[in-house]
């Protein structure tokens, strides 16, 4: 699944985005990786989403938090369609582009089963990917998610800065996307 290669360079560039990390909230140990993996192993996408001005969305909830448009991935649903739903979900953006998927996290769960039936357990892929985006509306969050409360749309520099208080992996991947040039 990996590339050693490639994540050993981009690692030498930004060694704090590939530290293996644990992450408590998904009892998850994480590793970044820039390889291109099966769509079946993907349990969940967030999107780099840049507007035709060139800032980033990202989302605010009502306690401050800061996080990328994404989230887990329905039984049977592609990326495109996740990254679509999301993103009208989150930020009430449309998708204006194919995704460009550049790298991810390799999670290895500590739980005895997958946090929903259909995904895969337990090693699973959190992907990113860049696409351009634009907000059409307000969110059209389901009451069961995760409420945004305010659409940001940042200079990208500015929103590694503000992501890394509040998601660090989210602002490593973003910082990433910027290295690759894929961003800014």
């Amino acid at each position: 699944m990996r590339e050693p290669v490639a994540d050993a360079i981009w690692a030498a560039r930004l060694p704090d985005v590939f530290e293996p990390r644990d992450v408590g909230y998904a009892a998850a140990r994480v590793r970044a990786t820039t390889s291109f993996v099966r769509e079946s192993i993907v349990s969940r996408l967030h999107v780099v989403a840049v507007t035709t001005t060139g800032s980033v969305l990202v989302c605010r909830t009502a306690e401050g938090g800061l996080f990328m448009p994404g989230g887990t991935k329905e039984p049977g649903e592609t990326l495109d369609a996740l990254a679509r739903r999301e993103l009208a979900e989150e930020a009430g953006a449309q998708l204006l582009s194919p995704l460009r998927r550049f790298a991810g996290y390799e999670a290895t769960s500590s739980l005895p089963q997958p946090y929903r039936p259909h995904q895969p357990h337990p090693v699973a892929y959190w992907g990113y990917a860049v696409a351009q985006a634009r907000v059409v509306g307000p969110p059209t969050c389901p009451p069961d998610a995760e409420q945004g409360v305010e659409v940001l749309q940042l200079d990208p520099q500015d929103a590694v800065t503000r992501l890394t208080v509040t998601d660090p992996l989210h602002a490593g991947m973003l910082r990433l996307a910027l290295a690759m040039g894929l961003v800014g």
